[in-house]
């Protein structure tokens, strides 16, 4: 992958996955989709590639990632879901061709046609935001407890307690952030 862009998020749910190429929506936001390539290694990494992008298509993109954010949001919140992001969602996801296969161990996985474009591959992530958002998998919608984060993850923990998007990143800043706290509020207990 090209070096100077941010590293990408990668989750188990495709559709939050999907979310996360923007992070930190409430500080200094990372876009980590910044061009058409970019975008087109991210559906690589995530089984849905394709050969090329075009800047409509990254806008394209851009919409469905923000409609997938504004409707997890407000499921997460047990909201009303925005018209216009359900809107958006369906649109995505009617207009793609693409066929749900099931792999040797036992796994779906989402197979584009010979000539997939990038709305092939976003319908998929659309139809994914769909079945999650529409409650049929295993698992709840919430939000990261960062304050700089908030992005919408999909908890699949046996409890459905999580509390970060992703441990390795909010998390930890988090709990690095309460020790430092502790630390500064009791600079001898580091004795």
């Amino acid at each position: 992958m090209p070096t100077g862009f941010p590293d990408f998020r990668l989750g188990t749910v495709l559709a939050t996955s999907f979310t996360g190429t923007l992070s930190e929506r409430h500080g200094n936001a990372v876009e980590r989709i910044p061009t058409p390539h970019r975008l087109v290694d991210w559906l690589a990494v995530s089984g849905l590639a394709v050969d090329s992008c075009t800047t409509a298509q990254l806008g394209l993109a851009r919409e469905l990632r923000e409609s997938i954010h504004a409707a997890a949001t407000a499921a997460a919140i047990q909201d009303a879901l925005p018209a216009s992001a359900v809107q958006v969602i369906n649109d995505c996801s009617a207009q793609g061709r693409a066929a749900a296969i099931l792999t040797p161990e036992g796994k779906r996985r989402w197979r584009l046609s010979s000539a997939s474009c990038v709305e092939d591959a976003l319908s998929v992530i659309a139809a994914d935001a769909i079945s999650i958002i529409a409650g049929e998998r295993d698992g709840k919608l919430a939000l990261c407890a960062s304050p700089t984060c908030q992005a919408a993850f999909f908890d699949t923990s046996q409890s459905r307690t999580r509390k970060w998007c992703d441990m390795n990143t909010c998390g930890n800043r988090q709990k690095k952030a309460r020790f430092n706290a502790n630390q500064r509020r009791n600079p001898r207990s580091a004795e």
